[in-house]
Parts: structure tokens; C-alpha cells; sequence
């Protein structure tokens, strides 16, 4: 008879967020079950990056949908459509996993100059529309949803943590297309040009400027300092 590990408790800190994640998914929500990710971070309180450790369950069969899977869900919930592997079990702790090496990591951010592919902010920067919040970047996958997705260089890009969150908690409404083109529309010839440049390579195409801006940011407080200082010597000079 084949011998299955008694399954632990969700709520023992000394597993890892992932595994507890995957027991608080089985043992709290269900097949079936709704939730949102405000409940996730409650639960697994305390722990960095649960939402990145949930979306780790999808390459090892965990079925998770949100609104735009799943048009009946509102916009902070999720849906549990299947239990996958049983991560908490040895053998199939690593399922799914996608190890990025230093290396990788390194070579990605580099090449989208040490900003968000998304919205273009840089490392530590602050949100324009979110005072007080800052950005952290992360990387992301170009098709996350496809399980056992590589992570080479080319399927990876950069991106700050909101704009890596399926399920984004926006500030007021999310703007529809009709908002969007609008504010497209306000834009000088110039700029619609070079958006559309853009949309064309479906990347913000970013200046030398941008890209020094984007390095300065990765920065330690101390040596974006003494960049400063030393900039603002070699103007006057």
C-alpha cells in the first residue's frame, strides 16, 4: 500500500509560504471555494511575497482564476477551480518551481534598464498616483499562466511589484477604453508618435537618460548620493 505523508497544518510557521499557502487554499477555501487575497496575506501573515508564492501553485496544477478568467468574480476575487500536486509532500515540493539564477536576473534587468516594462517606473521610485509608496521590482514571466514556462531571459521581463499582481488593488476605478483613448487623444502629434512606436514593439522604447535614471535608482541610498554630488560638481565645473 503506498504510504502518503499525513498532510501538516497551515498554520505551523516553520513550513514555507508556499506550502502553507497550498494547505490554506485545500483546508480553508475548497474546490469551488471564493476568496481574496487580503485573506491570503491575513492568514499567512508575516511572510514576504504570499501572493508571488500563491501563483508558484499554478505550474504544479493548482487552477486559480480571477476576474478576467472568470467574469462573475469581482475585481479583488479569486476562484479555486483545482487542487494540483501535493506541495507539503516531499517529493513534490519542488513541482512546478522556476529557479531564476543571479545571473538571469541580472542580465534581465539590465536590458530594461532597471525599470517596470509595465508602467515605466524605476527601482524605489514613488508611484505618481500613490504618494508614499514606492517601487520594488520583480520579475515577471511574459506567459505566466503556461506551467513548466522557462526562465530564460527571453520569457522573463521586468516588473514592479503592483504591476506583477494578477489582481491589482487599484486606486478608484479602473479607467475603461473609452478613458483611455481620451487621455491618448490629449497627447501632442509628437507624443502620440511615439506611443504608437510603443504599441508597435508592445515596449516603452527608453532614452540613454532613462536608462541612467533607471541604474541610478537600483542604487544604495549612499552611492545615489555621491552620484548626485558628483554630477552636480561636473556641471558647475
Amino acid at each position: 500500500m503506498e504510504h502518503t505523508e499525513e498532510a501538516p497544518d497551515w498554520r505551523d510557521e516553520r513550513l514555507g509560504a508556499r506550502i502553507r499557502v497550498a494547505l490554506w487554499l485545500r483546508d480553508e477555501v475548497g474546490v469551488g471555494g471564493i476568496f481574496t487575497k487580503q485573506q491570503v496575506r491575513s492568514a499567512i501573515s508575516g511572510t514576504e511575497q504570499v501572493d508571488r508564492r500563491m501563483r508558484d501553485l499554478r505550474p504544479a496544477g493548482w487552477e486559480i482564476r480571477n476576474y478576467r478568467d472568470k467574469p462573475s468574480l469581482q475585481a479583488d476575487e479569486l476562484f479555486l477551480e483545482k487542487i494540483g500536486l501535493p506541495v507539503w509532500e516531499k517529493e513534490h515540493r519542488a513541482a512546478g518551481l522556476r529557479q531564476i539564477s543571479a545571473k538571469t536576473r541580472r542580465l534581465v534587468y539590465e536590458r530594461d534598464g532597471h525599470m517596470c516594462r509595465r508602467c515605466g517606473v524605476a527601482a524605489a521610485e514613488a508611484y505618481p498616483d500613490e504618494p508614499g509608496s514606492h517601487a520594488r521590482l520583480t520579475l515577471g514571466h511574459i506567459n505566466p499562466h503556461i506551467s513548466g514556462s522557462s526562465a530564460n531571459p527571453e520569457d522573463l521581463l521586468t516588473e514592479c511589484a503592483r504591476c506583477n499582481e494578477p489582481v491589482r488593488h487599484l486606486t478608484g476605478v479602473q479607467m475603461d477604453r473609452q478613458q483611455v483613448w481620451d487621455r491618448v487623444k490629449d497627447l501632442p502629434n509628437k507624443e502620440r508618435q511615439t506611443l504608437l512606436a510603443w504599441m508597435i514593439h508592445d515596449a516603452r522604447v527608453v532614452s540613454a537618460t532613462e536608462r541612467a535614471w533607471g541604474m541610478y535608482r537600483q542604487l544604495p541610498a549612499v552611492a545615489r548620493e555621491e552620484i548626485k554630488r558628483e554630477l552636480y560638481d561636473l556641471l558647475r565645473s
